[in-house]
């Protein structure tokens, strides 16, 4: 994917990591295939994907049948970040990316992204889109935490942490069944 995108831009690996502020190295060696791009950092995937001019999701879909969770919402997370919330917004209705999520029985990722639409609907006063009406009745069978809750509560071995987690959760998300407090501060 990426060697495809740097071939249709006419662009330099060196070029990508100059641009990208990635070392040289990285990008050589996630070019070459020596380093999988499941495994880099959601930043240094950020970098490259900001660079190339493309969505963190391609690059990652292309490495993966589905991506992890947790680097889906990360990747999310970095593209509100970028993007601002207006034009994240305006983004997300023309990509259609909630319904083809749903078609593609990737629920938590509709949901995810659905309760992010209302979410930033609501911060900005931004009338909600009725074209996910019936969507919004469903929810995931189960909770899903972040993994950094479960791991806390792994680690404690108590579920205090999955209790402060679900009572700081936004409502849109809870919704669906997804506990997330934190969709600004990403690194």
């Amino acid at each position: 994917m990426i060697n495809a995108m740097l071939q249709e831009k006419n662009m330099t690996k060196y070029r990508l990591a100059k641009l990208s502020d990635v070392p040289y190295t990285t990008v050589n060696d996630i070019c070459s295939g020596r380093a999988d791009v499941r495994k880099c950092s959601a930043d240094t995937v950020y970098r490259i994907s900001k660079a190339l001019g493309i969505a963190m999701e391609n690059i990652i879909e292309s490495y993966y049948d589905r991506p992890d969770f947790e680097l889906f919402k990360s990747a999310v997370c970095h593209q509100l970040k970028e993007k601002g919330d207006n034009k994240f917004i305006i983004d997300l209705l023309k990509e259609n990316r909630i319904d083809d999520y749903y078609d593609k029985k990737w629920y938590p990722e509709c949901f995810y992204l659905l309760a992010m639409l209302d979410y930033l609907c609501r911060e900005n006063e931004v009338p909600i889109c009725r074209d996910y009406s019936e969507l919004r009745k469903q929810k995931l069978s189960t909770l899903v935490y972040p993994s950094s809750v479960i791991t806390l509560s792994s680690a404690s071995k108590n579920d205090k942490a999955k209790r402060e987690a679900l009572k700081r959760a936004i409502p849109e998300f809870l919704r669906h069944n997804i506990v997330e407090s934190e969709i600004r501060n990403v690194i």
